[in-house]
């Protein structure tokens, strides 16, 4: 019987250390929504504040300001997929772990289908980190510095 119950906690033992490791890709899937969940909600408070200078702006003021509304629509599209494919990847990831205690703690094989859902859950977590990469490109060009600011001044004071 004792030998039982250490054979049953030796394998407990083997398989949470087995899903540990996914566990971690949890952990930075939830770093990375962190940040990008910050990051919209600056987009969403500087679209808030274009939109309420729209109806004050006109000629070139307000033609900058629908572009840079724009933008910031393209931005808060590329953030929102980017937390989607996060999400996903995350969920995917807990499938993964749910299937390695299933397959650790049975007589059943789930070797095809772990690879499977791990493989997905990469997918996924690419797909994120190449739309945020989008985002960040897109914010850096809504940020335009003119020339005459790069420049010193000739006769320093």
């Amino acid at each position: 019987m004792n030998g039982q119950i250490s054979g049953d906690l030796q394998t407990v033992i083997s398989v949470l250390q087995t899903a540990l490791t996914p566990a971690f890709l949890l952990v930075a899937v939830g770093s990375l929504l962190n940040v990008l969940t910050g990051r919209l909600s600056r987009i969403v408070d500087r679209a808030r504040d274009l939109q309420d200078r729209h109806g004050k702006a006109s000629g070139d003021e307000l033609a900058k300001l629908v572009a840079e509304l724009r933008l910031s629509h393209r931005r808060m599209k590329a953030v929102e997929l980017s937390i989607l494919f996060s999400v996903l990847s995350a969920i995917t990831v807990s499938i993964m772990i749910g299937l390695l205690f299933l397959m650790g703690l049975s007589t059943i094989s789930l070797t095809g289908a772990i690879v499977a859902v791990f493989m997905l859950s990469l997918a996924l977590l690419a797909g994120a980190l190449i739309l945020f990469v989008r985002e960040i490109q897109l914010a850096a060009k809504a940020i335009h510095v003119p020339k005459e600011f790069l420049k010193l001044p000739e006769n320093p004071a």
